[in-house]
């Protein structure tokens, strides 16, 4: 963990934003409560913290709205949603709306805590941990789609890619390895460790939101193809197009 970053808690009650905010700031971070969407969507976008924790029921502005418009003005600081709706569709529906992770109430803290170090975690690792005089990452071009690890950037034919942090670690995952064929369980164990039951389901949910921002037909992939009976792999570069 790195002292000092700086999380946003969007939580309107204050209970609950008091014991996170309590234990969060315990372990170094730096903690600013919004009670409701539009405020905690206001300061969010006017100055992004390190991460958002974004709390579902929320008076004036609903979370899942926040999330969305946060999404369209800010694709990468990662967010993790707290919701009291347990069920599948309604986790799917918040990860689709560009949530990276999902914490279900009533929650363990430690758990919590654990979950907010993860995701800066994998954010932060190819920034900070490559060494000072190790090369960036290459770029990596297929058919008019460029990945740069380097700049954690996609585009498409010269437009930049909108993308959540984890929908980039999946993309980038994906296209340094043309070819291969990836099981859930391993894209799991790699961009989602130690997930909670339902992690196929992000799987797919993922998939399917990066499909539908490179792909021109996301029923017909042209990079993100799908290995019936093992999971998916990115296209190999005669196969693209280049």
């Amino acid at each position: 963990m790195h002292p000092g970053e700086r999380i946003l808690l969007i939580e309107d009650d204050r209970d609950i934003a008091a014991v996170v905010s309590s234990n969060l700031r315990d372990e170094g971070y730096r903690v600013e409560h919004a009670a409701d969407g539009r405020s905690g969507l206001d300061r969010a976008l006017r100055d992004p913290p390190d991460l958002v924790i974004l709390d579902l029921g929320l008076p004036l502005l609903d979370g899942m709205d926040v999330c969305r418009s946060l999404r369209q003005r800010d694709p990468a600081t990662p967010l993790l949603m707290l919701t009291a709706r347990g069920a599948e569709a309604d986790r799917v529906r918040g990860l689709d709306s560009g949530a990276d992770e999902y914490v279900v109430k009533p929650f363990g803290i430690r758990e919590l805590v654990a979950r907010v170090k993860a995701l800066l975690r994998r954010v932060r690792t190819d920034r900070e941990n490559r060494p000072a005089t190790e090369a960036a990452p290459a770029r990596i071009v297929r058919g008019g789609l460029v990945v740069d690890p380097g700049r954690r950037m996609a585009s498409l034919a010269g437009r930049v890619i909108d993308l959540t942090a984890k929908e980039f670690d999946l993309l980038a995952l994906f296209a340094a390895s043309p070819g291969r064929a990836w099981t859930r369980s391993e894209l799991l164990e790699r961009l989602w460790p130690g997930e909670y039951e339902g992690g196929g389901h992000t799987v797919n949910s993922h998939i399917n939101r990066l499909r539908a921002k490179i792909e021109a037909d996301p029923a017909h992939p042209r990079f993100i193809e799908t290995v019936w009976g093992v999971g998916y792999r990115f296209a190999e570069r005669r196969e693209s197009g280049t």
